[in-house]
């Protein structure tokens, strides 16, 4: 994976981002059909698309083959390989996911300088080479303002989403509500790319020698640190974050910066209907700016979790998909 150190932003935009994806021949560009299992008896595929731009794109279908396509994007920062540690949701939902890595994440090629609308860009080709026309789709965390810019550049590929502890722009008193290192990454984004990325670098090294996040985010709801603190999540977390951030720091930066202030695309163009889930005690993505967001939503639906956090959607899940699936045409 290698630690970047250079100091602009226009530093390696990704070099062979195929290495360590496990394969013994190149899928860039072809349609894997290739079922695996996890251990605990997760099915899946995955392979690379060439984007159209040139830039590769790594992707993963988790759950069987028969199951209905969604399309799940992932918080900040996350990869493909993030699955909820009960393996029996999808199954029972009876819910396919389709995931991919943003760029500069885990098999993907950086964008350097990239926005939301880019990455928006990104899942309507992954769409496209996959043949699906319209899915219903959710969006976590970070992955929030991504799945709200698809429907909003591309309406017509999004049939229903679901916006869980959605990311959002905050007010100073928001950014004092925060754990700790959200709050120092925020300050240090209004500064810029540089410094923001000299902090993620540090936050980085921590991440890959913690157990499931509980020593960077030790100052989380007691909600949070209790899903933090069980082993099956812990396993899945170290899988994850590894594989997110081995090219570096880069791509969790520039989709810091994208998501900071202003967002390149408006949300009052979406116009597919959105179910927004949050809880009242995110100390990640605050409940009062999410609800400024929801106000700009044309077919909205804001449902709140009481004495709940960030990562408040591994215990909802199944809750989730059957209310998304419910409004799917």
């Amino acid at each position: 994976m290698g630690q970047a150190e250079e100091d602009s932003q226009d530093g390696p935009a990704g070099g062979n981002v195929q290495d360590g994806l496990g394969y013994g021949q190149s899928f860039v560009g072809d349609e894997v059909k290739q079922l695996q299992k996890t251990a605990d008896g997760r099915t899946y595929e995955e392979g690379v698309l060439k984007l159209q731009d040139g830039r590769e794109l790594a992707w993963r279908w988790w759950g069987d083959p028969d199951g209905t396509p969604i399309l799940r994007i992932q918080g900040t920062p996350s990869s493909r390989k993030q699955y909820n540690p009960n393996p029996n949701i999808q199954r029972e939902v009876g819910a396919r996911y389709l995931m991919a890595d943003r760029a500069g994440y885990g098999g993907s090629t950086r964008k350097p300088g990239r926005g939301i609308a880019d990455i928006a860009d990104d899942y309507a080709e992954l769409l496209d080479a996959h043949g699906l026309e319209r899915v219903p789709a959710t969006g976590t965390s970070g992955g929030g303002p991504h799945v709200l810019a698809l429907a909003a550049r591309h309406p017509d590929r999004v049939s229903a989403i679901s916006v869980v502890v959605g990311g959002t722009p905050l007010v100073a008193e928001e950014v004092s509500q925060l754990v700790g290192v959200n709050a120092r990454g925020y300050a240090l984004a209004e500064q810029g790319w540089k410094p923001l990325h000299e902090f993620l670098v540090e936050v980085r090294k921590r991440l890959l020698s913690d157990e499931g996040m509980q020593g960077v985010l030790s100052d989380a709801p007691e909600s949070d640190r209790a899903i933090m603190s069980d082993p099956a999540w812990q396993k899945m977390s170290r899988e994850n974050i590894a594989e997110t951030l081995r090219q570096g720091a880069e791509g969790w930066t520039d989709e810091s910066l994208a998501m900071h202030g202003k967002w390149d695309f408006d949300s009052a163009d979406v116009k597919t209907s959105v179910t927004w889930w949050h809880g009242d005690d995110d100390k990640n993505a605050p409940l009062s700016a999410a609800r400024r967001v929801v106000a700009t939503l044309k077919q909205v639906d804001l449902r709140v979790w009481h004495n709940e956090g960030h990562f408040v959607s591994i215990t909802h899940e199944e809750e989730i998909l059957k209310e998304l699936l419910s409004r799917a045409t």
